[in-house]
């Protein structure tokens, strides 16, 4: 029987618009409180800009800054708000449900989160962000990159296997990363920067270009979608806020350290309310707190540390031929701050480089475990332990890693190609996907809809034209 409160909402059971085929229908609950501290909830946006705050930040916005100056610096902004959309979407179904989008994503056909998992998992084999922090590393103190490398990757597996909660130890690593990188801004702003390097940032909104002569439309593009984060990273959102509490995340256990704490069991199923007043108004009250939180942790973090980078590398290497745009890209611009500021600003550099990376790779390592593990709990070994098998998939990787790094490959060709092809074709498939569980599952005054539903439109043709343009572009790298 369909029954309505008194503004009109449907009372029916909102378990029903979830199909159960391969996943049981979620437990109707009301809708915990939304929190009266709400400082105490600021984090998943932090771990989501200080996981993506890698290449992007510290090196592709940066090299593009030191060759076309700042005329392109626009586009991080554009990259940051379409991915502040996806990402809330992400969150919305998380917030509602206690699951993950990409279980949501399984309802509609049980593999789809099998797909994602694997694609993100050998995206990620290839240990790039470690040995980046090991190569930045080695300019300091010196050292065999190889070494130090495995040294890292031993390191993370320990962290995310050792931490009583994985989720708490990540968003401190990530805590200590921005912090670092704030440090090193206001260092900067007294003993870099000058009028001359203040008198071109308007040059970043009165003088916005495309240039694409000059370094290829794919590059561009790329830069432009994936700032801040990209592929599997923007889903595990979902995996983050769910562990931090938000929303009916506040029923589901965490994932915990198997050897340090005792994991919980969870079923596969997460929760829905029913669209009571009561309920609706706690719905507005997270809503309201999560996009706040996403907005000025992930896209305010995100924007000013590219605008930040940006600026150095314009004000020390502009003009400078024959850089590349790969971690030896900061070797250089270390030097220039060397001669700038002195020897020991560019090891500060330097530092801080190599812990932002290696907190990149700490949280790569994180969600692509964290994203199969969810999979593997939910759709295909309902009863296995979700920490247990989060831990084996960690140190998975940690040994794929240690020994592609130990017999001594440069980067392949071929995972390489992997890692630049499936982010965008990721994005650009999960962006319809969200659009249908938002729309089909969840209860009607919280669906989306609006400016929002036009928002993940946009985001389909943004990475369905980097998904086309950048396959094009590997297959042919790869093929000669």
């Amino acid at each position: 029987m369909v029954t309505s409160s008194r503004n009109g909402a449907d009372l029916s059971d909102p378990s029903e618009a979830f199909p159960a085929k391969h996943i049981p229908q979620p437990q109707v609950r009301d809708l915990p409180a939304p929190p009266a501290r709400q400082w105490r909830y600021i984090g998943p946006g932090v771990v989501a800009a200080g996981v993506g705050m890698a290449s992007g930040e510290f090196i592709l916005f940066p090299y593009i800054s030191s060759q076309v100056g700042l005329t392109f610096v626009w586009a991080a902004l554009l990259g940051l708000m379409t991915q502040y959309f996806l990402n809330m979407e992400i969150e919305r179904y998380t917030l509602a449900t206690g699951e993950t989008a990409v279980t949501g994503f399984s309802r509609l056909w049980r593999h789809w989160g099998l797909v994602f998992a694997a694609m993100a998992y050998f995206a990620n084999i290839w240990p790039a962000w470690t040995t980046s922090s090991a190569t930045l590393v080695t300019y300091v103190f010196g050292g065999d990159v190889a070494v130090v490398s495995v040294a890292i990757l031993v390191l993370v597996g320990l962290i995310l296997t050792l931490a009583p909660t994985v989720y708490s130890a990540l968003e401190r690593v990530q805590m200590v990363k921005v912090a670092a990188l704030l440090l090193l801004i206001v260092i900067t702003s007294v003993f870099v920067f000058g009028a001359s390097t203040w008198s071109g940032v308007p040059t970043i909104v009165t003088q916005p270009r495309f240039p694409a002569a000059e370094l290829g439309f794919a590059l561009l593009l790329g830069a432009l979608a994936f700032a801040g984060a990209g592929g599997g990273q923007n889903l595990v959102q979902s995996n983050w806020i769910r562990d931090k509490g938000f929303g009916m995340g506040h029923h589901v256990p965490k994932i915990v350290s198997p050897l340090t704490r005792e994991p919980e069991a969870r079923g596969q199923a997460g929760f829905i309310f029913p669209p009571t007043e009561q309920n609706l108004t706690h719905w507005r009250a997270w809503w309201r707190f999560a996009n706040k939180e996403q907005l000025l942790t992930f896209v305010g973090i995100s924007f000013v540390s590219i605008v930040f980078m940006s600026l150095l590398a314009y004000t020390t290497v502009f003009g400078t031929p024959g850089l590349s745009d790969d971690v030896s890209f900061l070797r250089v611009e270390g030097e220039r701050l060397m001669a700038a500021a002195g020897g020991w600003f560019g090891y500060f550099f330097w530092i801080v480089g190599a812990v932002s990376m290696f907190s990149a790779a700490l949280g790569i390592v994180d969600y692509t475990s964290r994203l199969a593990a969810d999979v593997l709990k939910t759709s295909y070994f309902p009863n296995a332990s979700e920490s247990k098998v989060y831990a084996g998939l960690v140190w998975g990787l940690v040994l794929i890693g240690t020994v592609i790094v130990s017999v001594g490959f440069d980067q392949p060709l071929v995972l390489a190609t992997i890692a630049a092809c499936t982010g965008g074709v990721m994005m650009f498939v999960y962006s319809g996907l969200l659009i249908a569980i938002n729309r089909r599952m969840l209860p009607k005054p919280i669906r989306i809809s609006g400016y929002r539903l036009a928002a993940l439109v946009w985001s389909i043709l943004l990475f369905g034209v980097l998904a086309v343009l950048t396959v094009q572009q590997q297959i042919g790298e790869l093929f000669g």
